[in-house]
């Protein structure tokens, strides 16, 4: 029985490798995936949950000098986390045939001391916005194998000496083959769709307030036009309904489980809450309106135009949508964060079909082809079995 520990430092990371395990559970249904959660409380249906985690005010948004999301953090006890996650992971020695770090060089630092053979699997840096330094490139030589995003990036590591895998960007995924029939509800009648995607961080509730605005405007002139909204696990539908009848929203109950409640005006249904799968949304959306960051990748490997509001307020969240950016170009639009000005952009580009598709085809190529997580797993096993 092979046995693996997973270690994740983001949600995004989280559900990466929970897509890993899914695999490896089809690859061998007996085996141990353990998830030790460095950011955040849960991941997935095919992982356990092991160590101490706990859900920061950040979202493990604290790199690039954001300095106000790490003091946030240190006030609610994250010296003290990590502290903890040390010594779990001291604990564990010896118990794991191999490691799984997914997300950046700290990941991998802190999956090494399960002292077992450890893979990487990088989700943020590419050569296209931040390729890896050389202290980084120093700790990613001390993995028995190295997965990065992008072919690009994987040249640039194997330049400078380091052995590393074809590239498997996992996020490409995440979003595949993951039909419900009850995501034609939640997009029925609607022409066009937009999908509306928050993220899964606490300050999701304020960015669906103000995409719901830019929803609400674009309906009112536009009679056919609705959206679905995503709510991310570990998120509250029922914050999420009240906030919108604060804001005038007229909000009745769920359709059924998978779409929680309805927003109207004048009666007219203009937005679904949606928590199931996003594929089967992306499969019917238009285009996306994300502040999120896995999801507004996702969608841009699906061929779904996204769009992106400068709603941050200090420059390290700017940081993270320009990355985003960077990794996406011409797939992700960034538009003002004032209503006016986003919804007049919104509505520009859902009246230009020839950009839409050429922002598709650019987030398909970006994005690169599925099959990355299958390629992992079956690389994870084989380490894991060598003894």
């Amino acid at each position: 029985m092979t046995r693996v520990l997973f270690v994740s430092n983001g949600h995004g990371e989280a559900a990466i490798a929970n897509r890993i395990a899914c695999e490896m559970r089809e690859m061998e249904p007996g085996s141990i995936r353990d998830h030790l959660a460095l950011v955040g409380e849960s991941a997935g249906e095919s992982m356990r949950e092991v160590g101490p985690r706990r859900t920061m005010p950040s979202g493990g948004l604290i790199a690039m000098g954001n300095v106000r999301n790490l003091v946030r953090d240190l006030r609610a006890g994250l010296l003290s986390l990590v502290a903890a996650q040390r010594r779990f992971l001291r604990t564990v020695r010896g118990s794991y045939d191999a490691a799984v770090a997914v997300g950046d060089v700290y990941c991998l630092a802190m999956a090494r001391r399960a002292q077992t053979k450890t893979i990487f699997v990088g989700t943020a840096k590419s050569v296209s916005v931040a390729p890896y330094g050389k202290f980084e490139r120093r700790l990613l030589s001390r993995a028995q194998a190295c997965f990065v995003r992008d072919d690009a990036t994987v040249r640039s590591l194997r330049e400078a000496g380091l052995s590393v895998e074809p590239s498997a960007n996992v996020i490409v995924d995440l979003f595949a083959n993951a039909e419900d029939p009850e995501a034609a509800r939640a997009g029925g009648g609607f022409d066009p769709v937009l999908a509306l995607f928050p993220g899964s961080r606490p300050s999701a509730y304020g960015d669906a307030a103000f995409l719901l605005q830019v929803v609400g405007e674009i309906a009112a002139a536009h009679r056919t036009a609705g959206a679905v909204l995503s709510v991310a696990p570990g998120l509250d539908p029922a914050r999420f309904a009240a906030d919108a009848q604060r804001a005038g929203w007229e909000v009745s109950g769920g359709i059924s489980a998978r779409i929680p409640f309805v927003l109207s005006r004048r009666g007219r249904a203009v937005v679904r809450a949606w928590n199931g799968p996003l594929g089967a949304v992306l499969a019917r959306a238009d285009l996306v309106l994300g502040q999120a960051g896995t999801a507004n990748e996702g969608a841009a490997a699906a061929g779904v135009p996204v769009v992106a509001f400068d709603r941050e307020r200090d420059t390290g969240s700017r940081w993270y949508r320009q990355r985003q950016q960077g990794l996406l170009d011409g797939a992700l639009a960034v538009l003002p964060g004032d209503l006016p000005a986003a919804v007049g952009g919104v509505v520009d580009l859902l009246s230009d079909p020839d950009r839409r598709r050429q922002m598709a085809e650019i987030g398909r190529a970006r994005m690169g082809a599925p099959g990355g997580a299958r390629r992992v797993a079956a690389c994870v096993l084989a380490l894991a079995r060598e003894g």
